[in-house]
């Protein structure tokens, strides 16, 4: 089976990520005395995450998937994958020191900036918009508390 290179990448990191989170719920209460307990949504998320990234590895390998690609482009989509994900965990490490609004504009502007290419402004301009959108749904909507940084935000 001839695997694409950037899918393969893509899926061991999905994989991984996906056992880490079953990794951290398992830590906690799965159920509570009114439902769900705070390890029930996240312990899903991760097996979830294990199942697409089973799935990634399966289709990458079927014969309809694998199209001739050069092998700089492969190259490029994987370091652009790659990006992605690692800018995924350094802002997944930023939220207590910085907050979730902080560190969720900033993930948002890397990935609009440095891997979609598209201009400076419009990043920090959808940056700000999803943080206070998340801010109304959860903080405000759901009564939901995010992560804060030292700045209280």
């Amino acid at each position: 089976m001839n695997l694409n290179k950037g899918n393969l990448i893509s899926a061991l990191c999905l994989g991984a990520f996906g056992i880490y989170v079953i990794s951290v719920a398992a830590k906690l209460a799965y159920v509570s005395e009114v439902g769900p307990g705070p390890g029930f949504f996240p312990l899903w998320l991760g097996i979830g995450l294990v199942a697409f990234a089973a799935l990634l590895i399966f289709v990458s390998g079927s014969a309809d998937a694998n199209r001739e690609e050069s092998q700089s482009s492969s190259r490029r989509t994987a370091g652009r994958a790659l990006a992605g994900w690692l800018a995924l965990m350094v802002a997944i490490a930023l939220l207590g020191r910085i907050g979730f609004l902080l560190s969720f504009v900033v993930l948002t502007i890397f990935l609009v900036v440095v891997l979609d290419r598209r201009p400076a402004l419009l990043a920090v301009g959808v940056g700000i918009g999803l943080a206070v959108a998340f801010q109304l749904i959860f903080v405000v909507g759901l009564d939901v508390s995010l992560p804060k940084g030292i700045w209280g935000f």
